[in-house]
This record gives C-alpha cells, structure tokens and sequence, in this order.
C-alpha cells in the first residue's frame, strides 16, 4: 500500500478552517442553520428594544454567545478531523509494515 489517502480528509480540514475564519470574522455562510436563526432572532429581538429605546445587552449577549459556540464548534470539527486524518496515515502504515513484515519472511 502506498500512501494512504486523506485528500477527502484534508479537503474538510481546508473547509472547516476556512468556516472557523468566517466565523471569527462574523460571517454567516460559515455559521449552521440553528446558529443563523440564533443570531437572526437576536439582531431582531435587538432592533426592536432599540425601536423601543429599551437595553439592548440580552440579545447582544445572546448573539456573541452564538458566535463564540460557532468557533469552539468548529474548532472542535477541525480537531476531530486532523486525529481522523492521523488515524488514517497510522492504518497506512501499519498496512505497510505488515505487508513489508509477510513479504520479508518468504521460504528463505
């Protein structure tokens, strides 16, 4: 066996990287659908405590909550997803070792 094959795996970390970025940036494509309804509920709840010249501290707490458990949720992705990729490179080579370890004790 050659060398074990992490494009898909590498090609999720690159993705969830790039979500954790967007997401430290306050952009909502990195976000998921209960995340975005979270943040939409507390712009909205926010805007009409500002019509109504009331404080606006709840929904700005809930909405910075909502992004902070957007980052640590995908950091946490990212973590899980480069011990897949190690996993994944450890089955290789211990495949190859085994294959090299049946192959070295021929009929000699």
């Amino acid at each position: 066996m050659g060398t074990p094959d992490t494009n898909r795996i590498d090609r999720d970390i690159r993705t969830t990287k790039r979500k954790l970025e967007a997401a430290r940036k306050r952009e909502m494509w990195a976000l998921n659908g209960r995340e975005r309804r979270a943040i939409l509920s507390a712009v909205a709840s926010g805007s009409a405590k500002v019509v109504r010249h009331k404080s606006t501290s709840g929904p700005d707490a809930k909405g910075e909550q909502t992004w902070e458990s957007a980052a640590i949720r995908l950091q946490a992705e990212v973590g899980a997803l480069e011990i897949e990729r190690a996993e994944a490179v450890k089955r290789a080579a211990a495949d190859k070792a085994a294959k090299k370890a049946k192959k070295s004790s021929g009929w000699w």
